[in-house]
């Protein structure tokens, strides 16, 4: 199925995708609707103000976007305390070194996109010394499907260079073939 501009997608498929992306990422399962909770809560942080936070996450209240959305971050309330501490005695607070943040090393590695441009076929690993390539194209209306074998992807890549290229060729025979009839 493609996705035109404009188009709705399915939940399920957006669901899908995101447990996909997160998988790749060796990131922890999260729910997409969490996502917008984080939306809110870091905008709320960065000094987004609540009405046009409410407008952008399409709730009619800001109190429900304080209510739900919100939530108080360790940074939120240091700030708050800092500015009633200016406010009460007039001074400026100490400045506090703030922790390091640790960085995290991951083993992420960019995966090959699992769609490909039409008319390429595709390559995948079926088992550790074997790769499977696989070309569809429809002709006529049907599916005609052929598939290459070999021990290495670059191997693979190029049986399915030369079998696209034959079919095609027997492909266009059929059509001349068809259009002289």
């Amino acid at each position: 199925m493609s996705v035109f501009y404009g188009a709705r997608l399915d939940p399920a498929a957006v669901r899908k995708k995101l447990s996909v992306v997160l998988e790749r990422a060796g990131c922890k399962h999260v729910r997409f609707h969490d996502l917008r909770h984080t939306f809110a809560t870091n905008a709320l942080e960065h000094g987004m103000d609540v009405k046009t936070l409410s407008a952008i996450i399409g709730h009619v209240s800001s109190g429900t976007t304080l209510n739900v959305y919100a939530h108080v971050t360790d940074e939120m309330r240091r700030t708050a305390a800092a500015k009633i501490d200016r406010a009460i005695a007039k001074a400026e607070p100490r400045p506090e070194s703030p922790a390091p943040k640790k960085r995290i090393q991951t083993t992420f590695q960019a995966v090959k996109g699992k769609y490909r441009k039409p008319g390429t076929g595709y390559v995948k690993q079926i088992s550790p010394n074997c790769w499977q390539g696989r070309y569809s194209p429809k002709v006529k209306g049907k599916r005609l499907s052929r598939n290459v074998y070999a021990p290495t992807e670059a191997a693979c890549e190029a049986k399915l260079t030369e079998l696209i290229g034959q079919m095609k060729a027997e492909i266009s025979a059929v059509s001349a073939q068809d259009h002289a009839s």
